[in-house]
């Protein structure tokens, strides 16, 4: 981390949604703080809360939710209380950008892809007419589109996969943002294409110094691209450290869970190992550790009272009964003492 002064910092934050009548809790006061330069990994299943945590950081909530409490503090101010379209114009693309998993989705079919970067410098840099299609042309190129000027008058369609990919990127960057936001940004692409485009985003944050948030369900990404990694469940985070903290050291049964999941830690003629049971219904309240009727060790203090954060080291944090020093000394599954095992020798 370049900076002891967090760049973005979240303390306690609650989102809810109103749905059909009833409000569903999606983020349970969840708090981290993000640092110049890095590179984050949040991680989690499918409904965890990940994408509806880091939209609150652009106010792309969907109509039917808001910000219930909690802070988000970015340059000094608490934009999590922003309400109008205006207060967030000044944030959304300009300092904080996000780059989408569906790149066809995330494009106009009905406007050249030139017109689409054109349109965001416009709106956040003023430019305007030949500027605008040169600097887009230019960024078009930065992000390794062959024969920009030619292409920045095509379609989408006339894109493949990977390029229109690339061309979200470029649109994301056009206003050279502070913070860029990686909603599962190789999940539509094959395996080489994927690695591309991780070497790509990589390239940019080294040459333009922005800070990256990796949304994503894939391990073998974190593994390759994060310093640091936020694990979120049931709409909290429930353990974060240095990813090698995370990945060799980790201590919520959650992760321990995550982890021993990797098809590449499995065991030849041997089931691959899932985790039973299903994440809580966050229309209802939720009484104690979220993960305890998943764990097969979990305590009985974990089915009454939430667990706070407890600290392992000035990196990582885990919110866990587990860490209490009252709790019964519990041993990590064997995957997790495998990947511990051969990091202590990769170090020696």
């Amino acid at each position: 981390m370049a900076s002891t002064t967090p760049l973005l910092s979240v303390r306690d934050l609650v989102i809810k949604f109103n749905l059909r009548g009833q409000v569903l809790t999606a983020i349970r006061g969840a708090s981290l703080d993000l640092y110049e330069g890095e590179t984050l990994a949040i991680v989690g299943e499918s409904g965890s809360g990940k994408s509806v945590f880091t939209k609150s950081f652009l106010g792309m909530l969907d109509q039917n939710g808001w910000v219930d409490s909690g802070s988000i503090m970015f340059e000094g101010k608490d934009i999590a209380g922003y309400k109008s379209q205006d207060e967030w114009r000044r944030i959304r693309g300009k300092k904080i950008s996000m780059v989408f998993q569906d790149p066809m989705t995330a494009l106009n079919p009905l406007r050249t892809i030139g017109k689409q970067i054109e349109e965001v410098l416009e709106l956040h840099q003023g430019l305007s007419g030949k500027h605008a299609t040169l600097a887009a042309i230019d960024i078009l190129s930065k992000v390794g589109i062959p024969d920009a000027q030619t292409r920045h008058k095509q379609y989408p369609h006339e894109f493949s996969g990977g390029m229109r990919q690339r061309v979200v990127i470029a649109i994301a960057m056009a206003c050279k943002p502070k913070i860029l936001i990686c909603d599962e940004p190789t999940t539509a692409l094959d395996v080489t294409i994927q690695a591309q485009i991780l070497d790509l985003i990589r390239a940019l944050q080294s040459d333009f110094g922005f800070t990256t948030i990796y949304i994503t369900h894939d391990l073998g990404v974190v593994a390759n691209v994060a310093d640091r990694v936020a694990v979120m469940y049931a709409g909290q985070i429930i353990e974060q450290g240095t990813v090698e903290e995370l990945f060799y050291d980790p201590r919520h049964p959650y992760s321990w869970a995550l982890l021993s999941s990797l098809p590449q830690l499995g065991i030849k003629h041997e089931a691959l190992y899932a985790i039973k049971g299903t994440p809580p219904n966050l229309f209802n309240p939720v009484q104690g550790d979220a993960f305890a009727p998943r764990n097969p060790n979990a305590l009985n203090i974990d089915f009454l009272l939430e667990p706070p954060d407890f600290s392992v080291s000035p990196t990582h944090t885990v919110r866990s009964w587990l860490l209490d020093g009252r709790a019964p000394r519990l041993e990590p599954p064997p995957a997790i003492k495998a990947l511990k095992a051969k990091y202590e020798r990769s170090e020696q």
